[in-house]
């Protein structure tokens, strides 16, 4: 059994790790939980299991142990916790809650971006490829929209595709054509089916394929060869998306790191196109 402290608000539901036989292993990724409260219910599984040093399987054997029918139950339930806990203390209405979900969220990203790596590895990949695909459907689009609009003023040719269907797949194959290497691909939930189906293609005709997504696992990791996770806001009638949005700009910051001449340049003429016709109310 692994004991909460009061003051946290995994401790207000008592029992939680009760119940079940755990192993050593399962101990450990509940003894992470219990010590960073916070932090620990907007991680994946794969994620958690990282930081608890066990593998991802042990995690999901942890949840099945406690009852659960997946890791994916487990963790509402302890989101419900930590946010109920907070709500309570801080006499917050669903509004702050939703904030409050969101800020852990961000310290999730936060965590899973300690290790630049991966993101500076991306943003080269994504830089050399030329032209550059963007998809993003249905409510994934506006983060393609954002992270194109961005992209646009560094890489030479960005070709955002937010249409499914057989438009969409004519656009992903015209842009193999003229030698897409990388298409990076916001699929956040609930998962289209259109744009799994995009992402497949890409493999298939020779592309590398990149996710944003709100975890690691599923059929979006089925899909891609690479996803990097940003957890959803799920306390109001629809999903919010702040931690996406700043991995956006993240994967943004990484493009023009990558090419930083290039990207300087295009900056420049856009500058001095913006002033010379006047575009923005300075």
């Amino acid at each position: 059994m692994v004991s909460f402290p009061a003051e946290n608000g995994l401790g207000r539901v008592p029992g939680l790790f009760e119940g079940g036989r755990l192993s050593p292993t399962q101990r450990r990724v509940a003894r992470y939980v219990a010590d960073h409260p916070r932090e620990a219910p907007f991680l994946s599984s794969v994620e958690l299991a990282s930081r608890a040093g066990v593998s991802q399987p042990t995690v999901t054997r942890l949840a099945v142990a406690l009852g659960y029918g997946g890791y994916g139950d487990f963790q509402k339930d302890l989101r419900r916790m930590v946010l109920g806990g907070a709500e309570e203390e801080a006499q917050g209405n669903k509004f702050q809650a939703a904030v409050d979900e969101e800020m852990g969220n961000l310290r999730a990203l936060r965590g899973s971006l300690e290790d630049e790596g991966t993101v500076a590895w991306l943003g080269r990949e994504l830089a050399s490829s030329v032209p550059l695909v963007v998809v993003g459907l249905r409510a994934s689009a506006p983060l393609a929209g954002y992270f194109s609009y961005f992209a646009e003023k560094l890489h030479p040719d960005v070709r955002t595709i937010t249409d499914g269907g057989s438009a969409g797949t004519d656009r992903l194959s015209q842009a193999r054509r003229a030698g897409a290497g990388w298409a990076l691909c916001f699929v956040m939930p609930r998962y289209p089916r259109e744009t799994l189906g995009m992402m497949r293609y890409a493999r298939g005709s020779g592309m590398r394929v990149a996710a944003v997504s709100d975890r690691v696992g599923g059929p979006v990791s089925e899909a891609a060869e690479v996803v990097l996770p940003a957890g959803v806001g799920t306390r109001l009638v629809f999903d919010s998306q702040t931690a996406a949005m700043a991995l956006s700009a993240a994967l943004i910051e990484a493009l023009s790191d990558a090419a930083p001449d290039r990207a300087q340049a295009n900056l420049e003429d856009f500058e001095h196109r913006a002033q010379s016709l006047g575009w923005f109310a300075e």
